[in-house]
């Protein structure tokens, strides 16, 4: 499902149930040696998915070890992103000639824990998932909201080094589209980065899952925009 939402150049592989017996490298065993049987299955299917994907790259397989943030680290000429949930596994990995960012989420199609939403979200943005919510009650908007910017913050930090918060993206989305405009707003980006960037991203609701992608190919850049008031988010 998740290379319907991905441009040429960027190969995808996906499960929808765990291979307990996947062997691992002695080093990303290593990073799981204390997990729970559930995050150790998880963890060996979603790097089965990114081993199908860089042989289809044509490249080795090789181990894919998070960093002191927990984002994957990928060969050199490679850029890729990881997502799992519940019945779902999924690797999207492209060149980094062809792809300059980014970044795949999968949720359930459920609603956020209590609480979880006014954390993630800004007023405007708990505004329109309310509407949402009343308007086009089968997709759980909020869970949705929370992939797309799961989407901008894993594109984001492999580009920049830079970490953001929830607050620093905005979301431009409605039920009439299955694309999303993502706009990250810092006080201070890197400096290879203008203090304003915009890009589209697609998402999918089917089989009780939600998915979300973004990409920044190398040929069609972010957008810069002139600095301007904040605006959260729109029908």
């Amino acid at each position: 499902m998740i290379e319907e939402l991905l441009p040429s150049g960027v190969v995808a592989v996906e499960a929808f149930h765990d291979l307990p017996d996947f062997p691992l490298y002695p080093e990303e065993l290593d990073v799981i040696k204390k997990a729970k049987v559930i995050r150790r299955r998880e963890f060996a299917t979603v790097r089965w998915c990114a081993r199908r994907a860089l042989a289809r790259l044509g490249r080795a397989p090789s181990p894919v070890l998070p960093d002191p943030h927990g984002a994957p680290q990928w060969p050199d000429g490679i850029l890729g992103s990881l997502t799992h949930c519940t019945g779902y596994r999924a690797a999207a990995l492209a060149r980094t000639d062809d792809i300059t960012m980014l970044g795949i989420d999968a949720e359930p199609n459920a609603p956020l824990p209590e609480g979880v939403l006014e954390t993630i979200a800004l007023p405007a943005e708990q505004r329109l998932i309310g509407e949402l919510a009343t308007s086009a009650p089968g997709i759980h908007w909020d869970r949705l909201l929370f992939s797309m910017k799961e989407t901008v913050y894993k594109s984001w930090y492999p580009f920049t080094g830079q970490r953001l918060d929830f607050e620093d993206a905005t979301f431009t989305f409605s039920a009439q589209s299955p694309r999303y405009t993502a706009r990250v707003r810092i006080p201070q980006p890197p400096p290879h980065t203008p203090g304003v960037r915009t890009w589209e991203g697609r998402w999918l609701c089917r089989g009780g899952l939600l998915l979300c992608a973004l990409t920044v190919s190398r040929t069609e850049p972010a957008r810069s925009e002139p600095e301007e008031p904040p605006v959260a988010i729109g029908v």
